[in-house]
């Protein structure tokens, strides 16, 4: 079994859909783990496979089975901006509180890497805005102190503060996304702050 079991994770890294369905028809566990802990699912999306992941979720893949690093399909996908896996694995089961190995939600890295559709989606589906990670950040403050304070940025900032993201809660040092953007320089952020945009 290991033998095929290796297959699977293979042939979902490559985006083989005709060796995974081939492998799933031989009773192959959609949920077949890598040493690492990955699925072929976690392993088809961190590779952006969209195909071969639609394929194991249809077979029943967990989209919330994390690996030895607390990432799941869904995580990562939220985390890289891999729009088409994220709405599949929203669409089957995604469990919006599950959170990565820093204690975040799948909208935090989302909204610091400036993955805007992501970050609309991810509202949408209804993921907690101001959830506070280990470090003491909510994705509003991520998006600011980690961001770049271009225009993605910008629109991920009005995305969470029309969310309603709690513009008051500040890092463990008592500074807000405010006061973040004000000391880096970032009008447009800060004038979406003061409520001027």
């Amino acid at each position: 079994m290991a033998d095929t079991k290796s297959q699977l994770i293979e042939a979902a890294n490559g985006g083989d859909t005709t060796i995974i369905r081939s492998l799933l028809d031989q009773g192959i566990s959609p949920n077949a783990r890598n040493d690492s802990g990955e699925t072929a699912l976690l392993v088809a999306t961190h590779a952006n496979r969209i195909e071969a992941a639609r394929l194991l979720i249809e077979a029943g893949a967990d989209v919330n089975a994390k690996d030895r690093i607390e990432d799941s399909p869904y995580l990562y996908a939220g985390a890289r901006g891999h729009l088409e896996i994220l709405r599949m694995t929203l669409a089957h089961g995604a469990d919006l509180k599950r959170t990565n190995r820093y204690g975040g939600t799948a909208l935090i890295p989302a909204s610091e890497r400036g993955h805007v559709e992501t970050v609309r989606t991810l509202i949408e589906a209804g993921v907690d805005v101001d959830h506070v990670n280990k470090l003491g950040w909510t994705a509003l403050l991520e998006a600011v102190i980690l961001g770049d304070g271009g225009p993605r940025h910008v629109a991920i900032v009005k995305l969470l503060v029309d969310a309603g993201a709690n513009k008051t809660l500040a890092d463990r040092d008592g500074i807000t996304a405010l006061q973040h953007a004000r000391a880096r320089g970032f009008g447009e952020i800060a004038a979406i702050l003061e409520g001027k945009q």
